[in-house]
């Protein structure tokens, strides 16, 4: 999987995206002790509403941004947007509203979903090879776990000699970092869709009228709703279980987080050579079934189980939720990559950027309302219904074989007057 990196191109983009990841990890962490500070036991609410307007902002701005950016080098557009994320980032240490917080994180994940959409779309024109851009998925699947086992260890240690506002300067450096990456590295040059018909609004929906004709990508659009319910089962519920249910101390509810990223891990890792051998539909359509499963056992064991019991039986299901996902979201990008041009590409990457968030607005209040109103096993019942629909859409979506007729229809992408360049 190491190979990919002997790409220098490739190479400098990875750190980028490695350091950045650290960077925005520590401002999780700062983010929540800041809260504390400023809305004490409201704190809750207030990062409640923070997660939120980062939702917002990746799937109301991100389609419009990139419509009006679709033009603009690569280069300048990655190196404003980290610039934008480092100068936000060093104004957080000064708050003192909680109003402030909410302007802050808009304007930072609205340059995030400027930034992430054109920094994905542009590692399929870097590797060019179908086995190199696989390998690619992999180490990317799992820079973002690593970064959610690593940074709040590495927060945790800074802690001890610093105080928290002084994280945020980890998060200025990690993206000025990234910027710097991106500064050094000879980007490939990608051509710009043309024409009388490329308006701001036909940009900005190029993307999903893409994913609808796709039956494909209409299959990914019914994943993102498996992979949101055991994220939001995971990442909002996991607290409750294990401290109110199990009774068990704040260092296994890292231990359980940290299940769910492993299992992710380690399908990441093998995943080049299983997706070489079966493709992806088998993969992608093995998650669907696998998270619907480990979804309903959790719900067994939330109804069932007797009170502090089934720990292990909590450990074990994370594990196979976060490898569920994984396979979900590793081969992902090669059905974006296989559905669009060089040309297309940003407009397709964000797109999915803007759906996938999507599921989550809906999964993550489904996750924390019905779990505070109704009890952690009505939560899981739900979000497993949820995950039971997104799977059937999936495999209605996407058959087995494509008849002549729809895969000549997949082929004919909207790409009006595109130049002779992007076509080639």
């Amino acid at each position: 999987m190491l190979s990919v990196l002997k790409d220098g191109t490739y190479r400098r983009l990875f750190a980028a995206q490695v350091v950045a990841l650290l960077g925005t990890g520590l401002l999780t962490v700062a983010l929540g002790l800041l809260a504390f500070d400023l809305a004490g036991s409201d704190a809750g609410a207030v990062l409640g509403t923070a997660l939120l307007i980062k939702m917002l902002a990746y799937v109301g701005f991100a389609p419009v941004v990139n419509a009006l950016v679709a033009k603009l080098p690569k280069k300048p557009v990655l190196i404003g947007a980290d610039l934008v994320r480092a100068a936000m980032a060093v104004c957080l240490p000064f708050i003192t509203e909680a109003w402030q917080i909410y302007v802050v994180i808009f304007l930072l994940q609205s340059a995030s979903a400027t930034f992430t959409p054109a920094f994905q779309s542009l590692i399929p024109t870097v590797l060019k090879d179908e086995r190199d851009y696989t390998r690619a998925l992999s180490l990317s699947r799992l820079a973002y776990d690593m970064e959610a086992l690593v940074s709040p260890a590495a927060a945790a240690l800074l802690l001890t000699v610093l105080s928290y506002n002084n994280l945020f300067l980890g998060t200025v450096a990690g993206f000025l970092f990234s910027a710097l990456m991106v500064v050094i590295t000879a980007l490939p040059r990608v051509e710009a869709l043309t024409g009388p018909a490329m308006s701001i609004w036909h940009r900005t929906t190029l993307g999903a009228r893409i994913f609808w004709r796709n039956s494909r990508l209409r299959s990914l659009l019914a994943l993102n709703l498996v992979v949101a319910a055991p994220t939001a089962l995971v990442l909002v519920n996991t607290v409750v279980y294990v401290r109110d249910v199990l009774g068990r101390p704040d260092t296994d509810l890292a231990l359980a987080l940290a299940c769910f990223g492993i299992g992710s891990m380690l399908v990441a890792v093998f995943a080049p050579r299983v997706l070489e051998r079966f493709g992806d539909r088998a993969v992608m359509l093995t998650g669907a079934v696998v998270i619907p499963v480990a979804l309903g056992g959790a719900t067994a064991a939330m109804f069932l189980a007797p009170p502090g019991t089934g720990w292990w039986l909590l450990l074990g299901l994370w594990f196979v939720l976060g490898a569920g996902n994984s396979t979900i979201l590793t081969p992902s990008a090669r059905l974006l990559r296989d559905a669009s041009t060089d040309a297309t590409r940003p407009y397709v990457f964000t797109a999915q950027f803007s759906l996938s968030h999507a599921c989550y607005i809906v999964a993550y209040p489904l996750a924390g309302w019905a779990g505070a109103a109704a009890g952690l096993g009505w939560a899981a019942l739900l979000l497993t219904i949820l995950a039971i629909l997104g799977s059937a859409g999936a495999f209605l979506s996407w058959p087995g074989r494509i008849r002549g007729a729809e895969a000549r229809e997949e082929e004919t992408v909207e790409q009006p007057a595109e130049p002779t360049a992007a076509r080639r």
